[in-house]
């Protein structure tokens, strides 16, 4: 462990580590204080509230699905270090556009026909941004980083960014969400900045044609790789993960503000534990595995996860809400008998989802060639964003169909189910 820190010294790691915890910060603080600020000021039933969350999570993962073919290819045919310039720069106009939005609606101007559109297209437009950063800072670590260096940066990554995931989340419940709008800009700056430090990674190939043709692309990258079965195992195993956690993500508001009846700051408190808990899980394997890439507790920690849920829904269905009416805050809801409980499950939930998936990405870069890296990872983000799409549309599905969404957890823990057995072909096939 002490080891993986010693890169945070390092500049061919630390200016990548802080552009990319910047990047995960502002995309989850304008993402959160939109949902939030919207669930709780602008709907007042649970299926819409669900609808409209489900919606923004679909709008963002929506240009992964559709653009990280070319990211893939751009990110393995051009300097690295470029495209990052170039995105963060991007970065700056999205969140001005997304201030603007925010701007409006806490003045109550065209709430619905100008607001809420410049919201979600901003929203779009930072997945777009998210999709072109993606392959980069995975693929850019075997080239900068000692082979026996690349899990624990991989390591440091996420827990680095899950860390940020929970400051702009817990931030974008609790500061006025004109704070949020000034915020989102800043953070794009000082990203931008950072983001010139990474050291150069050209290309290790001879340059050939980009296809700008998204679909062809797209299908001729997962084709290419998804026929390499430890390649295939190790994606599909991923893709029921975030689907899992897609759904876990797209509940949370609703199931805070319907079944906890708590405030906007307590929904915050839990994507904050979530949050914690994958960088607890992403250090703790590292440590486990000794820097050796594995899939060895894959399947323990992902049947863990289940059980976690399953346990997370028990204490969900015995909440007694206030009888009042009126909305638990943080205060009220840590004084509940029920909370530590729910909170622990919460945590335990993504401990192991962190230890399950953070050895599967180091899977995907150390065991292609360096100069295939960014295409594997741009492959793995196609498969992922069409799984995390399904488990959108899933929940807006049982939604409708009138399933609470304290049920709908039972739903997400089997799918631990597949997703071990997976984990568990792959370990046998690979370690």
């Amino acid at each position: 462990m002490q080891a993986s820190l010693r890169l945070l010294t390092k500049r061919r790691f630390l200016p990548l580590f802080i552009t990319q915890l910047l990047g995960a910060f502002n995309d989850n603080l304008f993402k959160n204080a939109m949902v939030l600020f919207v669930v709780y000021s602008v709907y007042n039933d649970e299926k819409s509230e669900t609808w409209f969350s489900a919606l923004a999570t679909g709008v963002f993962i929506l240009p992964f699905f559709l653009l990280s073919a070319l990211s893939g290819q751009l990110a393995d045919q051009r300097d690295k270090a470029t495209i990052i310039r170039i995105v963060k720069a991007a970065e700056i106009v999205i969140m001005t556009v997304g201030a603007t939005g925010l701007a409006l609606i806490w003045s109550g101007i065209a709430v619905h026909s100008l607001a809420i559109p410049l919201l979600l297209l901003a929203l779009f437009a930072m997945g777009v941004h998210s999709t072109f950063f993606g392959p980069i800072k995975y693929a850019i670590l075997p080239q900068h980083l000692q082979d026996e260096e690349v899990l624990g940066g991989t390591g440091l990554v996420e827990a680095g960014t899950y860390i940020a995931i929970l400051a702009g989340t817990i931030l974008a419940g609790i500061i006025p969400v004109q704070a949020a709008a000034v915020g989102i800009i800043l953070t794009a700056v000082i990203g931008w900045l950072a983001g010139r430090k990474v050291p150069a990674a050209p290309s290790l190939l001879a340059r050939q044609p980009i296809d700008f043709h998204i679909i062809r692309s797209a299908v001729t990258l997962v084709r290419g790789t998804m026929h390499i079965r430890r390649l295939y195992l190790a994606i599909m195993a991923i893709s029921f993960f975030w689907a899992v956690g897609t759904i876990l993500f797209i509940q949370f508001p609703p199931l805070v503000k319907n079944v906890l009846t708590a405030d906007k700051s307590v929904a915050s408190l839990f994507l904050g534990i979530f949050s914690i808990g994958i960088a607890i899980g992403s250090v703790a394997i590292n440590r486990l595995l000794g820097g050796h890439v594995s899939a060895r507790y894959a399947p323990a920690s992902v049947i863990g996860m289940g059980i976690s849920i399953i346990a997370f829904h028990i204490v969900c269905d015995l909440w007694m809400a206030g009888s009042d009416g009126r909305m638990l805050s943080l205060a009220g809801f840590l004084s509940h008998p029920l909370a530590i409980p729910l909170s622990v499950c919460l945590l335990l939930v993504a401990t192991f989802g962190g230890m399950f998936v953070v050895p599967l990405y180091a899977f995907l870069t150390t065991t292609v060639e360096k100069c295939e890296a960014a295409r594997t990872v741009a492959a793995n983000n196609i498969v992922n964003s069409g799984a995390m799409v399904i488990g959108s549309l899933l929940t807006i599905s049982l939604s409708v169909a009138g399933m609470s969404v304290v049920n709908q957890l039972l739903l997400v823990a089997a799918l631990c189910l597949p997703c071990a057995g997976i984990a568990w072909t792959l370990h046998k096939a690979c370690d």
